[in-house]
């Protein structure tokens, strides 16, 4: 597999991830304009902080960076009934962990509630609130989970698009149960119903998934075997990578506990800032991010380490230069763009202040969060978990002691100032610690794309900014300001010869063709 397979798997992704994203902006502005900034909202989102948590655990975060390596390795090395029967142990082991912990879930969520959302204990109403969703939204983890190991499947077997879409489903669900079902309750249920219509949509991106299993030729059986031996080695290096992939999410609850104490909206402000910044990211960084660990597992089952790091460097290399424009047009016109989307019927004018806020403090890291991820997959297809924990788990102390210092005086922009900069000193230890175990990986020709694309990402920045006071309609503005900015960035990453800029045309051209 070359680089160009690479790129094109990138793109069907991408492309996955873009459309998927279209539906999840619509939804958030549904779910804004109907419940704004206030106590639904806040409880709503602090409440969706734990499934998401144990999503990362047992869902695409260290379940998967576990499983794929280890079903790379079978599909290579393996007959397919033994590939079979693994993927039918790991399916029931896992069906019977996630069904426990959905009833656990709802048993224990006061506790797991006032843990989250500590701040919410002086109004009782809010906590008992945010404790009723808890409990409606628990079952989300038993669907949402096995969607993952499916996307982790289909992604190992070189199914991308469908994988990337089907998030969606959650979109589609929220979307229907706001435009159909909603106006029918009365307001203090209209929460509840969102979080059943939150259980709803992880059912069907299960769902959506599995026929396109079935077509490539397998199936899933209840089937317990908890001495098979591939289930072992996908515990054995789960355990220790259920620290470091949650740390993200352990970090967005510290941050919504320490949001509870601020101003009301701080947590819905932490929550839209962030999903405006995952666009870019998921779309440009997490594409590469999804398919490097396949594609470089691959290569490790087959001990080429020399393709391995060229994939690696591949990757980085267009990472960077789609994310550093992202960041400093986000940098430079995230309140108009916070305004257009989110600023309608309940959604106030300081909301959007302080969703900005945290914007462009999140933005600051977007090159981070991606790269550190693309790293972290190296060591996950060595089926090495232990070294990204390690770093991790000191990125995440630091996380802790930021936001503790930082909360008081910039607000919910600590929090996402916090996370930035915890994000590059990850990214850092794990550069270091990668090559003292491969050797070189071409820092040198990165960091000099990295100026050549710097400078176009300001060129960006300064176009944006002026060409989103052509008009006072933000609905002309920001489309105006974010073609101007893409279309300058490209015509100067040309006059700079930027090598990545032919690839990055090409992925897209293709898949116009």
């Amino acid at each position: 597999m070359d680089n160009k397979t690479l790129s094109k798997y990138a793109g069907k992704t991408a492309l996955g991830i873009i459309l998927s994203r279209i539906f999840g902006y619509i939804r958030d502005m549904l779910v804004a304009n109907l419940f704004g900034t206030g106590m639904f909202a806040d409880t709503f989102y602090a409440a969706f902080r734990i499934p998401n948590l144990l999503r990362r655990i047992f869902g695409e975060g260290s379940f998967s960076a576990a499983f794929i390596p280890v079903l790379s390795e079978y599909l290579r090395t393996k007959e397919k009934a033994e590939v079979q029967n693994f993927l039918n142990a790991v399916f029931t082991i896992l069906l019977i962990i996630l069904i426990t912990i959905s009833v656990l879930g709802v048993f224990f969520s006061p506790l797991l509630t006032k843990i989250v959302a500590g701040g919410f204990a002086d109004d009782p109403e809010k906590m008992m609130l945010a404790i009723e969703l808890t409990r409606l939204m628990f079952p989300f983890i038993l669907f949402i989970c096995l969607a993952a190991f499916l996307l982790a499947v289909l992604n190992t077997l070189h199914s991308f698009f469908l994988p990337a879409f089907a998030v969606a489903a959650l979109s589609f669900s929220e979307i229907f149960y706001i435009l159909a079902v909603a106006p029918m309750l009365i307001p203090a249920n209209r929460i509840k119903g969102l979080a059943a219509s939150v259980v709803i949509g992880g059912a069907l991106h299960f769902f959506i998934q599995y026929p396109k299993l079935k077509s490539l030729g397998w199936h899933l059986k209840f089937k317990l075997d908890l001495k098979h031996p591939g289930v072992k080695k996908v515990v054995f290096l789960m355990l220790p990578s259920i620290i470091g992939l949650s740390a993200e999410q352990i970090n967005a609850l510290v941050d919504s506990r320490f949001a509870s104490f601020l101003c009301p909206g701080s947590v819905p402000a932490l929550y839209y800032s962030n999903r405006i910044m995952q666009a870019p990211l998921a779309i440009f960084g997490f594409a590469f991010a999804s398919v490097s660990l396949p594609v470089m597992s691959k290569f490790f089952a087959q001990k080429d380490i020399t393709m391995l790091k060229s994939s690696l460097n591949y990757s980085i290399r267009l990472t960077v230069f789609t994310l550093l424009p992202a960041a400093v047009g986000l940098m430079a016109i995230g309140l108009p763009i916070v305004k257009l989307l989110f600023e309608h019927g309940n959604f106030s004018p300081s909301g959007s202040i302080m969703t900005n806020n945290a914007l462009f403090y999140y933005s600051l890291g977007l090159p981070a969060y991606a790269l550190s991820k693309i790293f972290a997959n190296v060591f996950y297809s060595f089926q090495d978990t232990k070294m990204p924990v390690k770093t991790a788990v000191e990125a995440m102390i630091l996380h802790i002691g930021l936001c503790a210092i930082l909360m008081r005086p910039m607000g919910v922009g600590g929090f996402a100032l916090a996370t930035a900069v915890s994000s590059y000193f990850n990214l850092i230890l794990l550069v270091i610690y990668l090559k003292k175990r491969i050797g070189k990986l071409g820092l040198k020709q990165i960091l000099f794309l990295s100026s050549k694309s710097l400078l176009a990402a300001i060129a960006t920045g300064i176009t944006s900014w002026n060409m989103c006071r052509v008009s006072d309609n933000l609905i002309i503005a920001v489309p105006v300001a974010i073609i101007s900015g893409f279309i300058v960035f490209i015509v100067v990453s040309y006059i700079l010869r930027v090598e990545e800029l032919r690839i990055f045309l090409s992925i897209f051209s293709k898949h116009k063709k």
